[in-house]
């Protein structure tokens, strides 16, 4: 399997904030701006591997900023780690004020998607193509981030318990 460059899974996604989109102080609703985070990072995974993906894990979401209604907002995702059927992606949301032209981070958010294959069984993933220094570093850290995510799996959830089931 050939590597392939981070580069080569970059996605970048515009939506606007409409008023359903808003919560009533008239900012973005954190669940749709989140929906919107999965949309593109799963775009990236299968660029990436050109195989269907599902979520895995969303880690890392932070809300900086609010987005106002009729404000623009682009999205970025890139692969930041390839492992044997999971890959890990990074996600940045910004917005625009479209009146003043200025920009802000708003979003930020770290997914793990999983490869299959169309039966439903898990399939292997091309391995990353480090080209630069800050893809070295990105590789590392979410390789970190993936033995924390790994560990906490295999003590399971300790919260759980305290949300009955049913």
């Amino acid at each position: 399997m050939e590597p392939k460059s981070p580069r080569e899974s970059e996605v970048t996604m515009t939506q606007m904030i409409l008023p359903p989109d808003a919560n009533p102080l008239n900012a973005a609703f954190g669940g749709k701006v989140m929906e919107w985070i999965d949309i593109c990072g799963g775009i990236a995974a299968q660029r990436h591997c050109r195989q269907v993906v599902v979520t895995a894990s969303m880690d890392d979401l932070h809300f900086h900023a609010p987005i106002r209604v009729g404000w623009i907002v682009n999205l970025r995702a890139r692969v930041l780690a390839a492992f044997n059927t999971s890959m890990e992606v990074g996600v940045i949301v910004s917005a625009e004020n479209p009146f003043e032209g200025c920009r802000r981070l708003t979003t930020s958010a770290l997914l793990t998607f999983v490869a299959l294959s169309v039966t439903g069984e898990k399939v292997r993933v091309p391995p990353l193509l480090l080209e630069t220094e800050e893809d070295r570093i990105a590789f590392q850290e979410a390789q970190l981030r993936r033995a924390q995510r790994l560990k906490r799996k295999q003590e399971g959830v300790p919260w759980h318990r305290l949300i009955p089931v049913g």
